[in-house]
């Protein structure tokens, strides 16, 4: 019989977050590999969500999203970064960024055309460029200076006469790099110069650290008019369940991606809908209180790997510490990833598996700090055995 898949997805099988997830629970270890928090979003609203369900809102909303949290998203837009965008045609609800992201690639590529990504990147981008018949060019993120960032030139050589789309994701999932104004001016001019659209991939766009602001590159000159800004509810206000996303961008870019988003899913859930309008409006204080709860588990979790013996990097934002094992005399993180319930009892996710070149990413380790402060500590005293005798503790990079 012949092979079921389609060929464009066969190097593509079960995706490491399910992986991984599955060998904690098989293995009753402790998760700090799949990115989602272990408590739950503001209390009011929770009960907006409660409150719509009672109210009847239980069927088909608008396959745009309601208009009330087109508006709330409008006004979002406004107050943080001065963009406008019409509720009613430039703005799109989706099931999560997720759903956003691989609307808009399938909509905007065609079979031969090539896509950017930074490498190393979240693993749906590479999926979904294949399923719209493009090519990926990868351009790899390397350490300098203690954060991750690209080499202009390769940037600029990756570009090429059948470029379409660049997929930008600042705070960057798994670096926990925040793009630098002066990196995205960089990204944008060859937007403008090749005539290329930035698919803007923001969930993080509020869990930044240490005073270190996001720069939409929507907002930079020439850019709105070619950009899809991608953001979500689920990191911002800690319901990764509810699958509540949006896109802003020009008319005729929403129209694109509206008419393949019609018929993945539709719409998305109603009274997630009316509970995220609330949030957008009323609960950022909530969200300014996550982020620096966030950035104290960042702390706390770089401290306990780097007295492992880990190389670690420290994060301007995102869910995510990287941390190099090389340090620790390990040389392959998938294998290191696979072996570390037995060794230490927690799971991890290995970073190679976000790259086209694997090589590049083949000894660092992804951990999630989005856990209850006693998670962490109960992680990283079970790593501490992991450091041989006499090793330094001050890995941070």
């Amino acid at each position: 019989m012949n092979e079921p898949l389609v060929a464009s997805m066969r190097e593509f099988g079960t995706t490491i977050f399910a992986e991984m997830t599955a060998l904690a629970v098989r293995t009753g270890s402790i998760n700090l590999g799949q990115g989602f928090p272990d408590t739950d979003g503001p209390d009011a609203m929770l009960e907006h969500a409660v409150a719509a369900i009672r109210a009847g809102g239980n069927q088909y909303p608008p396959g745009p999203g309601i208009p009330e949290l087109r508006q709330a998203v409008a006004e979002h837009r406004k107050q943080h970064y001065g963009l406008l965008y019409d509720p009613d045609g430039e703005i799109l609800v989706t099931v999560g960024a997720t759903e956003a992201i691989a609307a808009s690639l399938l909509a905007l590529c065609d079979t031969g055309d090539e896509v950017i990504l930074f490498e190393p990147y979240y693993d749906s981008y590479s999926a979904v460029v294949a399923l719209s018949g493009a090519v990926r060019r990868p351009v790899p993120l390397r350490p300098v200076a203690g954060r991750f960032t690209f080499d202009p030139d390769e940037l600029r050589a990756a570009v090429g006469p059948r470029t379409r789309a660049i997929v930008v994701n600042t705070p960057h999932n798994p670096t926990g790099t925040v793009f630098t104004r002066d990196e995205l001016s960089q990204i944008a001019a060859l937007c403008q110069e090749h005539d290329l659209i930035a698919i803007s991939d923001e969930v993080y766009e509020h869990l930044t650290f240490d005073g270190v602001e996001h720069v939409p590159i929507a907002t930079l000159p020439g850019m709105r008019e070619r950009t899809v800004m991608i953001s979500s509810a689920g990191k911002t206000f800690s319901v990764t369940g509810w699958k509540i996303g949006w896109l802003c961008a020009p008319a005729r870019l929403v129209t694109a991606v509206q008419t393949v988003k019609q018929f993945l899913t539709y719409t998305a859930g109603g009274p997630w809908q009316v509970a995220v309008a609330h949030a957008l409006r009323e609960e950022l204080g909530w969200v300014a209180g996550l982020r620096d709860s966030l950035a104290a588990k960042r702390d706390r979790l770089m401290t306990g790997l780097s007295a492992a013996g880990f190389g670690v990097y420290r994060p301007a934002g995102t869910y995510f510490v990287q941390t190099d094992i090389r340090p620790l005399g390990f040389a392959d993180g998938g294998e290191l990833a696979r072996r570390l319930p037995e060794l230490a009892g927690v799971v991890a996710v290995p970073t190679q598996v976000f790259y086209d070149r694997p090589e590049l990413g083949r000894h660092f380790l992804r951990f999630a700090f989005c856990k209850r402060d006693e998670i962490i500590d109960e992680a990283v005293a079970r790593l501490a055995h992991l450091g041989r005798p006499g090793k330094r503790t001050d890995n941070v990079v």
